[in-house]
């Protein structure tokens, strides 16, 4: 897993518990996620369409700085299914786990386009 991402947990990221607000870090994933699909389906039209069961396994705190990984599990005729995983970069607990993301590449029309794409590419590869 290719660990693209650093955050770092601050008091606004914070739940009344003192630890990571789960909901601050899924729109974090989903942001991270898309921007992946952006990328890699070289088309700023992206959206998510459904994540697998969520696993919060651990969390985090004031101070601690998490890394999100992401990899490829399949690409689609339109879509780009993606794992996520979180860990916090200082003791590489897992915090999270997402066995899959489907993110469907759209057309101008709002609805699924085919990609055309069948392998990761990296940016540098393309230039």
């Amino acid at each position: 897993m290719r660990f693209h991402t650093r955050k770092w947990i601050k008091p606004e990221d914070l739940n009344p518990n003192g630890t990571l607000f789960g909901g601050q870090l899924l729109a974090w994933i989903d942001e991270e996620l898309a921007l992946y699909s952006i990328i890699q389906l070289e088309n700023q039209r992206v959206v998510t369409k459904h994540m697998s069961e969520i696993n919060f396994r651990s969390s985090a705190k004031q101070g601690d700085i998490i890394e999100i990984g992401i990899d490829v599990v399949k690409f689609g005729n339109s879509s780009l299914t993606l794992k996520c995983e979180v860990r916090n970069m200082m003791t590489r607990e897992t915090i999270i786990s997402i066995a899959s993301t489907t993110m469907v590449n759209l057309g101008e029309d709002g609805k699924p386009k085919a990609h055309g794409k069948t392998e990761i590419e990296f940016v540098k590869n393309r230039l």
